[in-house]
């Protein structure tokens, strides 16, 4: 991208740029700690988390103040509008993925005197491992305006509507068997559920990504994989 004029602009630009990498990084790890935690019942993990979500918040709110004196100061044109635009969109996105990771690590305190199924736990696990995988290629693609890297983001949110539909039938079935279940399956349904909108939130920047580099808004329909009836709850945070 060629340079501007007067060069507190383009620092401007590039602080932005910063923000949104550190906010991303922020977001990752929480995101695998999150599962981390329910996993190995770690509470002391879980409660790191918890208080990593305050540091997100800040964050989002920093770029927002900056987007906005940058639109104000600047009064950008063509894509340096959309970069601006972009960075409050995707912020927004990085701090509800570190409120979805939080809410994971709020119930493993919830469950932590209760025996896991394990499998179960490896299951929402798992798909973690594959929200995780995206927010990093969709954070990557950001970096670099990769288009291409951005849909391939988008195409693979199916993959976790899956494994959640899965998990949701699994889990239902635990609860059918043996009553003493319904607690702790119900918990992890919600935790399935907070890593399944992780990945929402992952195809939002991937879509994001899309405007910034074309200035079109992405049309294409989501290639969403989730038939669970229970798929319409949000869990609170």
């Amino acid at each position: 991208m060629p340079g501007h004029i007067v060069t507190s602009y383009d620092t401007d630009l590039e602080d932005l740029r910063r923000s949104i990498s550190e906010m991303g990084g922020v977001a990752e790890k929480m995101t695998g700690e999150a599962t981390l935690a329910l996993a190995r019942q770690d509470e002391a993990l879980a409660q790191t988390v918890i208080i990593a979500d305050k540091r997100l918040d800040t964050l989002q709110r920093e770029i927002e103040e900056k987007a906005v004196l940058l639109i104000a100061r600047r009064q950008p044109l063509a894509v340096d509008l959309r970069e601006t635009i972009s960075a409050i969109r995707v912020s927004g996105d990085l701090e509800r993925i570190g409120d979805l990771a939080k809410n994971v690590a709020k119930r493993v305190t919830a469950i932590a005197d209760q025996a896991p199924a394990q499998k179960i736990v490896l299951g929402v696990r798992h798909m973690s491992d594959l929200a995780e995988g995206q927010l990093k290629d969709v954070l990557d693609a950001y970096a670099s305006r990769d288009t291409k890297a951005a849909h391939d983001v988008w195409e693979r949110d199916g993959e976790i509507d899956a494994l959640y539909n899965s998990l949701f039938r699994e889990l239902l079935t635990y609860m059918m068997e043996d009553p003493r279940n319904i607690s702790f399956c119900t918990h992890l349904l919600f935790c399935a559920k907070n890593v399944e909108r992780i990945g929402d939130h992952t195809t939002n920047i991937a879509e994001t990504i899309h405007y910034l580099a074309t200035g079109e808004i992405f049309m294409g329909d989501r290639p969403k994989n989730d038939a669970s009836n229970y798929a319409t709850v949000t869990p609170g945070a």
